[in-house]
């Protein structure tokens, strides 16, 4: 049913993926499913702050997260599950959108944290995805 599962992680924050991996890692071995396992480095937002870092500062962060991803898999993903590590750049809910329809995701799998108020004003990137998916989206709260 599920063949590709997309499961976006931002490894400085353990609630991104901790309550939601375990449930991934079930799907992925109930289905035998690929899993997509993204990181996306957050862009400057706007130009102008781009001239403030160094001219590589991009494709060093890029580099750094890939190998963190590949660690964070390494030691969290069993084995016996397929994996795909993707490392991209850009505003978080516009990449998780974009490769879903890009790598044809059968379901997205989303931690989300219980909101706050800023959230209902800015909306997050679980309800962001939630709303815009062309495909399932699981969303786990922790």
């Amino acid at each position: 049913m599920y063949k590709h599962i997309l499961f976006p992680v931002d490894l400085t924050q353990e609630s991104s993926w901790k309550t939601a991996l375990p449930v991934v890692i079930e799907y992925a071995r109930a289905f035998d499913s690929q899993l997509h396992v993204v990181a996306v480095v957050p862009d400057f937002g706007m130009s102008i702050v781009g001239q403030f870092f160094p001219k590589d500062f991009e494709k060093r962060a890029l580099e750094a997260t890939n190998k963190q991803l590949h660690e964070f898999v390494d030691k969290h993903v069993p084995t016996d599950i397929a994996v795909q590590h993707i490392v991209t750049d850009g505003t978080v809910y516009e990449q998780i959108l974009r490769l879903a329809e890009k790598l044809k995701i059968d379901l997205i799998v989303i931690a989300a944290h219980r909101p706050e108020l800023k959230d209902y004003l800015l909306g997050p990137n679980a309800a962001r995805v939630v709303r815009h998916a062309v495909c399932s989206v699981l969303v786990v709260r922790d």
